[in-house]
């Protein structure tokens, strides 16, 4: 209970939400609740042609006898309608049980046609020393490519082989395999696992060392949520979105509330708690009764402008709000930009509630899943009212006192920290409304994050109360990210800054990542950084920081600081490298967190501002980039 109080001392607010919801809410009427997981998933699949058939079968139930090996195309169902020409098929018998006997609703992920770009490879093999077998750890990922390493990973479609490295997990002790950078859509992958040594020196034989799985296309992926972005801006024509200044309030700079309507794809009010309403072809549909949803903003503007000035979204962090923009109020105040931000649907403060009861029912996963996508619609909305003169700049609260604009047209740049920088990719990735963005303390893959972060024991309490299987932990994770995918940047990241989505230009993104982050990993922001191409500042860190044979690995120098290229900058304030394998580097033992130390950071909001404002990353360091340092006692 001792950590979990520290926990709850750093977000209070968060912690009385889930533990009353959870104390509040009936176990029995969950109990109850017809799960339709008793549906074959083939049969469940709107416009599919595999209804007549029938999904594995588990010949014993469990997630470690029928999911594992973990993904398998075992686990998949032929169907001709799909990219890859498969559907999956997870039986039921074959996932997470709650503690009230309710086992994960795996429907919606039942529709993919692939498993994630960010699947982890997990196995059984009890008592195995990866060590012995030769299995890299992350501060060794180079060593997954050399000749002699006997477990592999390779591309069907062209044979290459995949960086990774292997750990084991905390609490079920199954192996997992990282890939080390997205998975291509669409590709099958070969797993193979030889050369196992277990702690007593004897050799372990998987009953399968090899076998297959198929990668999700980008239709599966992104389908849903680029329908609808296209309905949404049908719908608009050459016009901006309905919206309504509420309040204004006066002061250094004026800060203004106010709704903009979108389009609701929800089966209900589009409040928390609803999913998705899908059409025959499985893609989504407007709701015919509540048809629009208010999203809330909030702006910070200049009292006046002699030229009009850009506008700057800001993605909040961990399940915060659009309030959290009032930190661009300094630079609103000196007429460099009016900062404008939505909350994050689905993963904001009014989330919190509903959160609850999906971590002790993750059946209903898509409650935060199918929200998520509506709040990148909010995002690529707000900023079409920005660029427009018809939006924003048409009001008087956005304007000077001769009535002449404060907004620029066409001049929307893009800020997401922590979570704002999980999910501003995949905002970025299907926007037409900005061409750059800073994704501050980034990362992707949510089920590499959450065991690496200080954060996740505060949603774990719940999350291990309700699901009391080591395994079931484990795989209730993998599960979820299949519907994380189609809102966060792992499942847009192949589609940021090439290979653009059609109509949409690629972006240039400048990623920071502040070294040892207590919550975001830095493995997440490194895989995020050699999936996207970008190139890294160097010397990224001074010698001996990093713990890695080969620091950055994957990643190439930057060459030219003003070109196109994204790029990554790691900013160093004294703390401790972070632990090696699926552990929280909890105060103390790895010193202060330096996650939001960039905020207080003069030459990390310079470097940042530059970029957004005038495209030009400068080199500020003039070697690593050493921060203010933090006390680390």
């Amino acid at each position: 209970m001792r950590s979990i109080s520290r926990h709850c001392a750093r977000q209070v607010a968060i912690c009385f939400a889930l533990l009353a919801a959870v104390a509040c809410s009936d176990s029995s009427e969950s109990s109850t609740t017809p799960n339709s997981s008793d549906v074959n998933p083939a049969e469940s699949v709107p416009g599919t042609d595999a209804v007549s058939v029938e999904p594995p079968s588990c010949a014993e139930p469990g997630v470690r006898a029928c999911l594992l090996p973990w993904p398998d195309d075992r686990l998949t169902v032929p169907a001709s309608d799909t990219v890859t020409g498969r559907r999956l098929a997870i039986p039921v018998d074959a996932v997470p049980v709650n503690i009230d006997g309710v086992p994960m609703d795996v429907t919606d992920q039942n529709r993919a046609d692939g498993f994630s770009p960010s699947s982890a490879i997990v196995f059984a093999a009890d008592g195995v020393d990866l060590e012995a077998s030769g299995i890299p750890d992350s501060t060794a990922i180079e060593r997954s490519l050399s000749d002699a390493m006997t477990t592999t990973i390779t591309d069907l479609a062209n044979g290459a082989r995949v960086p990774f490295w292997g750990e084991l997990d905390g609490q079920s002790g199954l192996v997992t395999l990282r890939p080390a950078v997205a998975l291509t859509e669409a590709h099958t992958y070969e797993v193979m696992v030889d050369g196992l040594i277990g702690s007593d020196g004897q050799s372990i034989v998987l009953d399968r060392p090899t076998w297959t799985f198929t990668i999700a296309s980008a239709e599966s992926l992104s389908g849903r949520l680029l329908a609808m972005r296209e309905f949404a801006y049908s719908n608009m024509g050459d016009g901006v979105p309905a919206f309504e200044v509420q309040t204004v309030t006066d002061g250094d700079v004026r800060t203004v509330d106010g709704t903009l309507e979108i389009p609701n794809f929800l089966d209900n009010d589009g409040s928390p708690g609803g999913r998705l309403l899908l059409d025959a072809s499985g893609m989504p549909t407007v709701n015919p009764e509540h048809p629009s949803y208010s999203a809330a903003f909030r702006c910070v503007v200049p009292n006046s402008v002699e030229e009009p000035v850009p506008a700057l979204l800001y993605g909040h962090g961990l399940m915060g709000n659009r309030g959290q923009v009032d930190f661009f109020a300094a630079f609103a105040a000196q007429g460099r930009l009016v900062g404008c931000a939505v909350d994050w649907l689905g993963m904001s403060t009014e989330d919190v509630p509903n959160l609850a009861g999906i971590l002790a029912d993750m059946g209903r996963f898509n409650e935060q899943a199918d929200r998520m996508l509506q709040g990148h619609i909010a995002f690529s909305l707000l900023g079409r009212l920005t660029n427009e003169p018809s939006g924003f700049a048409s009001d008087p609260a956005f304007q000077n006192s001769d009535g002449s604009p404060i907004l620029a047209p066409n001049s929307t740049v893009f800020v997401g920290n922590s979570q704002g920088g999980i999910l501003g990719g995949a905002a970025s990735a299907i926007s037409t409304e900005w061409k750059r963005a800073v994704l501050g303390v980034p990362g992707m893959n949510y089920s590499l994050m959450l065991p690496r972060s200080v954060d996740w024991p505060e949603f774990q309490v719940i999350y291990e109360a309700a699901y009391t299987n080591v395994d079931d932990r484990l795989m209730g994770l993998m599960l979820a990210q299949l519907l994380w995918d189609r809102g966060e940047n792992a499942g847009y990241a192949q589609h940021l800054t090439n290979d653009t989505y059609p109509g949409i230009a690629p972006k240039t993104v400048l990623l920071i990542e502040a070294f040892g982050d207590h919550q975001v990993a830095n493995l997440a922001t490194e895989l995020l950084a050699r999936t996207i191409g970008a190139h890294v500042h160097t010397p990224a860190l001074a010698d001996g920081r990093s713990l890695s044979t080969t620091p950055m690995w994957g990643l190439e120098p930057i060459g030219d600081y003003s070109d196109e290229t994204s790029k990554l900058v790691i900013w160093d304030y004294g703390t401790p490298a972070p632990p090696v394998g699926p552990f929280p580097p909890v105060e103390g033992t790895y010193g202060r967190d330096p996650h939001g130390a960039g905020s207080d950071e003069p030459l990390v909001l310079v470097q940042a501002l530059e970029f957004l404002l005038n495209g030009t990353l400068l080199d500020v360091c003039a070697g690593p980039c050493i921060g203010t340092q933090i006390d680390q006692s």
